[in-house]
C-alpha cells in the first residue's frame, strides 16, 4: 500500500517561535559560515499568483524568535508584494528539515544610514511547521557559492546590522 506524501512527513507544528538551528542560522553572526546557504520568500502577486524570490542569510536576520527583519532590494515585485498583502512564506532546508515559516509582514522605515539602501520589513512568526521525510534524508537545501564572497560578506553584513538597528524617531 502506498502512502501520500502527506503521510509520509513528519510534520510538526512549533507554534509561532523559530526551531533553535533555524534561529541561529539567521541571527546576523557569522554570515561567511554561512555564505551558501539560502531560501525561499514566497508572495502573492497582485494577480493572485504565487511569487517567489530566493534570499540569502545577508537578507533576513531573525531579532528575535519569533520576529524576522527582512531587507530586500528596493522596487522589487516581491517588496511590492509585500508592502500590499503583508502576508509571505519562507521556507528553508536547513540540518535535514524543511521549515515553513507563515509571516505576518509590515514595512519599516528606511535605514537613513544604510551603505545599501533596501525595502526593509518586520516580520512575525504566524506560524512554523518542520517537516522531515520517514523515507529519506534530506541532505540539501537550495545553496549558493558567491562570486566575491568578501565584498558580498561585507554587504551582508551592513544590511543584517541595518535591518536589526532600531531607528529612532
Amino acid at each position: 500500500m502506498q502512502m501520500g506524501l502527506q503521510e509520509e512527513m513528519n510534520g510538526s507544528s512549533r507554534g509561532a517561535e523559530l526551531p533553535p538551528e533555524v534561529y541561529a542560522l539567521l541571527n546576523g553572526t557569522d554570515l561567511a559560515d554561512k555564505q551558501e546557504e539560502a531560501m525561499m520568500l514566497i508572495t502573492v502577486s497582485e494577480d493572485g499568483w504565487p511569487h517567489t524570490a530566493m534570499l540569502s542569510v545577508g537578507e533576513v536576520a531573525a531579532a528575535s524568535p519569533n520576529l524576522l527583519r527582512i531587507g530586500l532590494w528596493q522596487g522589487t515585485e516581491t517588496s511590492g508584494n509585500l508592502k500590499r498583502a503583508g502576508k509571505a512564506a519562507l521556507v528553508l532546508v536547513y540540518q535535514g528539515k524543511v521549515n515553513y515559516l507563515k509571516l505576518q509582514v509590515k514595512p519599516l522605515p528606511a535605514s537613513r544610514e544604510s551603505a545599501y539602501p533596501r525595502d526593509r520589513f518586520e516580520a512575525e512568526l504566524a506560524g512554523v511547521k518542520q517537516d522531515t521525510a520517514k523515507y529519506a534524508e534530506i541532505v540539501s537545501g537550495i545553496r549558493i557559492a558567491l562570486h566575491d564572497p568578501p565584498e558580498v560578506v561585507k554587504r551582508w553584513e551592513a544590511t543584517v546590522r541595518d535591518l536589526v538597528r532600531e531607528e529612532e524617531d
